[in-house]
């Protein structure tokens, strides 16, 4: 599994992850955001050609970073779920009934499945959670007085290398109003950030997670 990288961030320790998972030293939890399960399925059943291992991935990531932190508590940032229920709910309703761990949605855009069906096994739905002066929710905000942790975004830098070659990183993209994590899902697309002065890039490599200077 991978390592990741330990920042101080408003006076609270966070743990990146190259997953794009940002373990809460102080609340013992692990945020996800955009996972986008069934996102795969539901492009196939729109006749695009997916594999179904696209949807093996996302929970063999999520046990792996369960295990690595081994938190008391996860919670879901937004767009968990692509769209609407389709097959990916059993497989989703299945592995949820194993974790022994506390399970939270923060609602996303894409969360169009009723809150009643997380409910029922036992998975608590929010608009919003606020822990002190730290904020969590899907869409990023800038708020004075309180720091913004978000998704939705799917940030990405630029990155050049030798013979001008460019990539493009998933990122913790962090501003002096909160971070907005990269998503989790593999089968996501990501959006290229625009950095301002003063702002911290966290990038995702194959195996760990690195400060851009």
């Amino acid at each position: 599994m991978s390592d990741s990288l330990q920042v101080t961030l408003h006076n609270q320790t966070f743990h990146l992850h190259s997953t794009g998972a940002c373990y809460w030293q102080e609340q013992d939890v692990v945020l996800l955001a955009d996972v986008h399960l069934g996102k795969s399925a539901h492009f196939r059943k729109h006749g695009m050609a997916v594999p179904s291992q696209a949807d093996d991935n996302e929970y063999d990531k999520l046990n792996a970073v369960i295990d690595y932190f081994k938190p008391s508590r996860l919670w879901f940032l937004g767009d968990l779920f692509h769209s609407y229920q389709n097959a990916e709910w059993h497989f989703f309703e299945q592995w949820s009934r194993m974790q022994s761990i506390e399970l939270t949605l923060v609602m996303g855009n894409h969360d169009l499945i009723s809150s009643d069906h997380f409910n029922m096994l036992g998975i608590k739905t929010v608009q919003q959670l606020q822990m002190g002066d730290v904020l969590l929710t899907h869409h990023p905000l800038e708020r004075e007085n309180v720091f913004n942790i978000a998704g939705h975004i799917h940030p990405a830098v630029k990155l050049t290398g030798i013979g001008r070659q460019r990539l493009k990183m998933p990122c913790f993209f962090c501003t002096d109003y909160g971070m907005i994590v990269p998503a989790f899902g593999d089968f996501t697309g990501t959006y290229a950030m625009k950095p301002q002065k003063g702002n911290r890039i966290f990038v995702c490599v194959e195996n760990e997670v690195v400060e851009l200077s």
